[in-house]
């Protein structure tokens, strides 16, 4: 089956959804397709805790400080120009979210209740108690299901990006004016591999986290969009600056996601501790517990291999007790579940993969390097976080960037045409149930390879063997998919190994370490 539509929009988070409003909106003869892996409200957005950043208290602060923070925590290689457009730009784009229905803490004077996060030197997180991504997908899912030129494909995952390759043309890294003109897209509830003609395709994907073994990310965050546009010979920048979150809930019986203790709580004044109730962040950075990710990751991973530990600890024992519960409801809720009540215990905390700061290379109107696609959200590398994202900048660069697509994408619209002799997918094949274990046996063997070889800290001698071990699935992985029936949990597969690929061959093209890359081979930066 063949659909047309004139924005073709993959994936429903923060970046995707805000991108379908404005041009639904700029745009109501146009008709615009909503592509979702699962269902809607399945996204990395809605698991995001502690908030969105942007400065909206001039009393105190200003865009200048944002940047600062912003290029400290990303060791001074993002790309300026993106640090400026997000951060100038941020308050407006809070305002459009209030105006889609959002809602964010307020104080009783009516102005926004900010926090303050690790890297950030003023209070500038919104945020919606302790659940704000929640919130933020509540908001624009009404929002969107309010739009009539907006139409829903839930359960579709998107397969291939369609290209002149598929027109017979050989396609190359090399080969200038790439033009996307839609994407394969295979109907779980059919079975089958549809097409769908676009003039404008926007991947919003989000992450990978699932490529690792333990992770905050939803099972979804396979990283597809990343590996659909590198197939598609799209320029892919910056992936092996994956970000560990420090604190995630230590629980062995839940790693995949596992739960997510916000970088709040420690803006909060929660402290980190070892087992024994020894502090230890003041051996690693004068800011404690409050410096950037990249530091208090490695500096856990440090005390946990020091002392053979599973976990250190969080501690907010010493705050009020009402107060944390009013602040931190749901981790309050989840920690009780399992028999830790935070007012009176620390918190059992390890590091987990989070969140990836490189992904498809996008100037500042969200413009890959293949006309008429664009990448927004996490799936993209825009050069605002460089080697590390400062606590809360990734919500505020979706809502950014999908606006300067929007209006990018909106005054080239009528420039573009369909192209309607595209050849339907080829779906020969059959997937038995023996074929189904070479899949979940492969995706574990991924996510042990990856933890183990291409973590918080690596060497040259580990991401040889992760590149090794992930060509080996490869070359088995292409082998399957070639002669039998595609199917949602093969087509993960292939984009976890194209991922887990682009981190290690990144990580060893990087001889120094930067950022979010600490490699024992070359522990220090390049000046």
């Amino acid at each position: 089956m063949t659909h047309q539509f004139d924005f073709l929009v993959i994936g429903s988070g923060v970046a995707g959804l805000s991108y379908a409003l404005q041009v639904a909106a700029a745009r109501p003869d146009r008709r615009i397709a909503l592509v979702c892996k699962t269902t809607i409200d399945e996204a990395n957005t809605a698991k995001a805790q502690g908030g969105i950043s942007a400065v909206t208290n001039l009393a105190v602060d200003n865009f200048e400080k944002h940047i600062t923070d912003t290029l400290i925590a990303g060791d001074h290689i993002n790309d300026p120009e993106a640090v400026r457009l997000v951060v100038e730009r941020a308050p407006e784009g809070i305002r459009r979210l209030v105006e889609w229905g959002v809602k964010f803490d307020r104080t009783p004077d009516g102005t926004f209740d900010l926090h303050r996060e690790g890297g950030h030197s003023e209070f500038r997180i919104l945020h919606h108690a302790d659940d704000t991504g929640y919130e933020i997908q509540r908001g624009l899912i009404a929002a969107v299901r309010a739009v009539p030129n907006i139409t829903l494909f839930e359960h579709h995952f998107a397969v291939e990006i369609i290209t002149q390759h598929h027109l017979g043309m050989g396609v190359t890294r090399r080969t200038p004016d790439i033009e996307c003109y839609g994407a394969y897209i295979l109907n779980e509830a059919t079975g089958k591999i549809d097409t769908f003609l676009s003039r404008v395709t926007i991947l919003a994907t989000g992450g990978c986290g699932a490529v690792y073994s333990t992770t905050s990310n939803p099972n979804i965050a396979t990283g597809d969009g990343i590996a659909m546009a590198y197939r598609a010979k799209a320029t892919v920048q910056d992936m092996e600056f994956v970000q560990f979150h420090p604190t995630v809930l230590y629980n062995p019986a839940e790693t995949h996601p596992a739960y997510l203790i916000t970088e709040a709580m420690r803006g909060y004044g929660g402290i980190l501790r070892l087992p024994t109730g020894e502090e230890f962040m003041q051996k690693y950075d004068e800011r404690l517990s409050l410096a950037p990710r990249d530091i208090v990751a490695r500096a856990i991973d440090a005390e946990m291999k020091r002392g053979g530990l599973d976990h250190v600890c969080l501690d907010v024992t010493h705050k009020d007790p009402e107060e944390t519960r009013r602040h931190f409801p749901n981790i309050y809720a989840k920690c009780r579940s399992i028999g830790i009540d935070i007012t009176r215990d620390y918190i059992p905390v390890a590091p987990a993969a989070h969140y990836l700061c490189g992904g498809i290379k996008v100037d500042l109107n969200g413009c890959s390097s293949i006309h008429r696609l664009y990448a927004l959200g996490e799936c993209s590398c825009t050069g605002l976080h460089g080697g590390n994202r400062l606590a809360s900048n990734s919500l505020i660069e979706a809502v950014v960037y999908a606006e300067t697509a929007a209006q990018h994408s909106l005054q080239h619209l009528d420039d573009y045409t369909f192209h309607n002799d595209i050849p339907e997918w080829n779906d020969e094949g059959t997937l038995s149930n023996e074929e189904r274990v070479l899949i979940t046996q492969a995706a574990r063997e991924v996510g042990q390879c990856m933890s183990a070889y291409v973590g918080i800290v690596r060497s040259d001698l580990r991401l040889h063997r992760a590149w090794e071990r992930l060509d080996l699935l490869y070359e088995e992985t292409e082998e399957l998919f070639k002669r039998v029936t595609a199917t949602t949990e093969l087509c993960q597969l292939r984009n976890m190994i194209n991922v887990g690929y682009l981190i290690t061959r990144q990580a060893l093209e990087r001889k120094e370490s930067c950022g979010l890359h600490y490699t024992i081979d070359y522990p220090h930066k390049t000046i």
